[in-house]
């Protein structure tokens, strides 16, 4: 290696990026955020320069082999040859691979169409899954357990880079983004368009027009945010940090429960209703809790007096909460017709919701209508996800009547 001038100026590697270039105490480092924040170009720079080092084995992989040539590839020839170093490789075109001549570090393009690709490669010392989201968490874990070898001095990485679209994706919640508790062998990098000083006036005026023509685009693409791109059930909302005090006065409670246990949550929701808005400022969302602990939650939170609207597919927890004390819980109505017409009654009105209400937040930035398979057009039915809070809410306004006025309601029934 006495061969190669390794003076790079650290100029070179964007600011965001710099204090991570040879930080190599993390297996997995996930680099996250919108379009144009040059987190792809920093991990090839990371890895070049990781295999300038020692010799490694290193795949830069995308699900689609047939995006790699104009994406990856053509990215590891650029820095390359910004670094001056192009004469010190050997390009295998056809195969997509190159290799140093002084060290015999090997870097290799690979897209994974088919799973059985990569159990060719169990010697790999680094691995780079380009667009991860768009891997199955299947072919992740399969990947992750070829990156085994024991040859190689610095440790060993799987580096991966995504811009956000939905929380439904199995990389949010495998890699504990909703929980914000991230395991001690992870990094996880946020960046945005911002953090690169080198984008042209050009691309800055495009994210300026794409802000005013498509917000929701904008946000995944330049802010790197979890927005849906799907048709949301409900739009006209916005959160706020309100003092529901204010609102005690000519407005409704309503309070809603939706059961879970294992797999799904038990979900309550509480708003204010009044002529032109629902303001929801309370949400508790458990897992595992029987009902006989509901009932002490619900005394908590003052509601013991209140009416609550519940899931009436399961009358025998609404006849346990009731012998526990919660003597108003009401069983919610359904119909074949239920789910589009509380949805249809909720949309009559601008919801405002509480910050700390994260739940529900999270819900209404993915609640979604489906698509027909076949047309690809949506239908007027809601998909049965992101909806445990939003379901607690539809069953709660079940007590305003549009045909009465809404009024006063008693301040003890919340425990003020």
């Amino acid at each position: 290696m006495n061969n190669i001038n390794l003076n790079i100026d650290p100029k070179v590697f964007l600011p965001k990026f710099r204090p991570l270039v040879e930080d190599y105490n993390h297996r997995y480092e996930i680099y996250w955020g919108g379009r144009g924040s040059g987190k792809t170009k920093f991990i090839i720079q990371k890895l070049l320069l990781k295999g300038l080092k020692e010799q490694r084995s290193v795949l830069l992989m995308r699900k689609e082999t047939n995006k790699l040539k104009d994406s990856l590839w053509k990215d590891l020839l650029r820095v390359i040859s910004e670094w001056h170093l192009t004469e010190y490789f050997e390009y295998n075109r056809s195969e997509l691979r190159i290799q140093c001549t002084l060290n015999g570090s090997e870097f290799k393009c690979l897209g994974l169409d088919d799973s059985e690709k990569i159990k060719g490669y169990s010697e790999a010392s680094d691995i780079f899954l380009d667009e991860v989201t768009a891997f199955t968490v299947e072919d992740f874990e399969q990947i992750d357990g070829t990156l085994r070898s024991t040859k190689y001095n610095l440790p060993l990485q799987l580096i991966m880079a995504f811009n956000p679209v939905s929380r439904a994706n199995w990389v949010y919640e495998y890699f504990c983004f909703d929980i914000n508790k991230v395991p001690d062998n992870t990094l996880i990098s946020h960046s945005t368009y911002l953090d690169n000083k080198y984008l042209d006036d050009s691309y800055i005026q495009r994210m300026n027009q794409l802000k005013e023509k498509n917000f929701n685009r904008w946000k995944i693409e330049a802010l790197g945010e979890w927005v849906t791109l799907g048709k949301l059930v409900y739009t006209d909302w916005e959160v706020q940090d309100f003092d529901y005090h204010d609102y005690l006065e000519d407005s409704e409670l309503c309070c809603g429960l939706d059961f879970g246990f294992a797999t799904d949550p038990t979900a309550l929701v509480c708003s204010l209703v009044t002529k032109e808005q629902i303001f929801i400022f309370k949400e508790k969302v458990v897992k595992g809790w029987t009902n006989d602990k509901i009932a002490k939650m619900l005394k908590k939170e003052g509601l013991e007096k209140s009416i609550i609207i519940a899931d009436s597919a399961e009358p025998k927890s609404i006849e346990e909460l009731k012998r526990a004390g919660i003597r108003r819980i009401k069983p919610s109505k359904k119909g074949p017709d239920s789910i589009r017409n509380g949805i249809q009654k909720i949309q009559q009105y601008k919801l405002i919701v509480h910050s700390s209400c994260e739940n529900v937040i999270k819900e209404l930035e993915n609640y979604s209508y489906q698509k027909d398979k076949q047309s690809g057009e949506y239908i007027n039915k809601p998909i049965d996800d992101f909806n445990h809070c939003l379901d607690a809410l539809r069953y709660s306004i079940q007590v305003i009547d549009n045909h009465k006025r809404i009024g006063t309601f008693n301040k003890s029934t919340i425990g003020l």
